[in-house]
């Protein structure tokens, strides 16, 4: 890193002072002498040094910028990227072993998402980090690790995927009592926000000053949304992003949902990113466009030269069908999740496809040959995107290499069809173990470390009494 004694101030032809134009980027600069002089034109006071762990949750160390860039080494304790999401810690089994010395795991910024802290209110900036071990080995179970591993794997072949997320989210009243069930907040007509909303200009407009706040916050961080409409939920809001590589769009959703969540509390509601936050209210996904184009060349391989569909774009598609249960922990990761796929709502339960078909789990949009995508409609939104977005690419992956047909498209709508998916999260930790294929491209450390974690939270949920249970149990049996 480098010593923060003295920045290099260029000077033009007229003796003014030149400024770099790096120092105009909203995210990212290229290396240590960039971030000094970025932190000092900015007068960035502390530095937030963050990475996700299992759930997405953002962990790190905040310091002052003068010690960011003087060499200081940052670690946190290994234990906390094996953390359920209460809190515990799993048992040692079925090939996780637990490490008994918790040693350190060092943190390793990556500056091009070196970007402003908007909300808070003395001059901040964040940072991502990779994990590495203090040897300097690539910590292999961590998210952003796991998700660098798969795009490599594409890279091997030739080929780079590219994506788009569209995060949906609810909107809902303070609820600082877990007991009491969450409620719609009320909008700027004073009324409480109703369901049916799908696309309402008004429904939206019910929200427009938080709403600017979280255009604003995602301005100053270099953030780009590309659409935001509300959602048939009532207070049910979607996000669109630009499609774009695969790791900086996950690291755009991980700042995205901290971004959301402070422009809410801003004006005292919650954002919940939970998969079925309300009974008998839609449930949120995280839907993943996915295409794959040349490395060398960046033609969509999904089309020939005749603009038809390639065999590469049936086996992604083969793949997705014969693996996206197996992975489908990494696509709902808790008991929640489950809820949210059911039969007859506008999720998938099956792994069908079909074209512009929003009943499928696999919808292919219409769009021109360049532009030929695959969407994938089974993520819910508490989905951490590192994981999410490593396990689809993963499978369609798969199909592509061992050539994997497809079903025939759904020409109907086949919501209401048989549900095919794993329903609980034991029955897909097992499955998950059991595709080999899948755990080799994700690969073991991180597989048996993620396998134990989804035991415990499952243990955990399981000695907790349901309001259901006391209503239709405690005088009834």
């Amino acid at each position: 890193m480098l010593d923060n004694k003295k920045t290099i101030r260029p000077r033009g032809r007229n003796g003014r002072t030149r400024m770099p134009a790096f120092l105009k980027n909203l995210r990212g600069v290229k290396n240590w002498k960039e971030a000094s002089a970025w932190l000092e034109w900015r007068g960035i006071e502390d530095i937030e040094c963050i990475t996700p762990d299992q759930a997405g949750v953002a962990r790190g160390k905040m310091m002052p910028s003068k010690k960011f860039t003087s060499n200081t080494s940052l670690a946190l304790p290994s234990a906390v990227f094996m953390t359920t999401i209460s809190g515990g810690y799993p048992e040692s089994g079925n090939g996780f072993i637990y490490p008994e010395d918790d040693g350190d795991l060092k943190l390793v910024p990556d500056l091009s998402t070196l970007s402003v802290v908007p909300w808070e209110s003395d001059p901040t900036a964040q940072v991502i980090c990779d994990l590495v071990h203090q040897d300097g080995r690539v910590v292999a179970f961590s998210p952003r690790n796991v998700l660098k591993r798969v795009i490599a794997k594409y890279a091997e072949h030739g080929l780079k995927p590219i994506v788009a997320p569209e995060i949906e989210f609810y909107l809902v009243h303070k609820n600082p009592d877990p007991d009491y069930p969450l409620t719609p907040p009320v909008g700027r007509s004073g009324r409480p926000i109703g369901g049916g909303q799908g696309y309402s200009i008004a429904g939206v407009n019910e929200f427009d000053e938080l709403i600017d706040d979280i255009y604003h916050f995602s301005e100053s961080q270099g953030l780009e949304i590309d659409t935001l409409i509300h959602e048939e939920g009532a207070g049910q809001l979607e996000i669109n992003l630009r499609h774009g590589d695969p790791m900086e769009l996950a690291d755009q959703v991980f700042m995205f949902k901290r971004t959301i969540r402070e422009a809410a509390l801003k004006h005292d509601t919650y954002a919940t990113f939970m998969a079925k936050p309300i009974q008998e209210q839609p449930g949120s996904a995280m839907h993943i466009h996915q295409s794959v184009v040349q490395a060398k060349t960046g033609k969509n391989v999904f089309s020939d030269a005749h603009g038809e569909e390639t065999d590469a774009f049936r086996h992604f598609i083969g793949g997705l069908q014969r693996h996206i249960p197996n992975a489908l922990i990494m696509l709902a990761p808790y008991v929640n999740s489950y809820r949210r796929l059911t039969q007859g709502n506008a999720v998938p339960v099956n792994t069908r496809w079909g074209y512009d078909n929003r009943t499928t789990a696999f919808r292919v949009p219409r769009s021109d040959p360049g532009s030929r995508r695959v969407e994938n409609r089974i993520p819910s939104s508490d989905a951490n995107p590192y994981l999410a977005l490593a396990a689809s690419l993963a499978c369609g992956l798969i199909g592509i290499l061992e050539k994997t047909p497809p079903d025939a498209p759904a020409g109907t709508a086949v919501n209401q069809d048989e549900i095919e998916l794993p329903r609980g999260l034991l029955e897909a930790v097992a499955l998950f173990e059991g595709d080999a294929a899948l755990c080799d491209i994700l690969g073991e450390p991180f597989t048996t470390t993620y396998a134990a974690i989804k035991r415990a939270e499952f243990e955990t949920f399981m000695r907790v009494i349901s309001p259901w249970e006391r209503e239709y149990l405690l005088l009834n049996v």
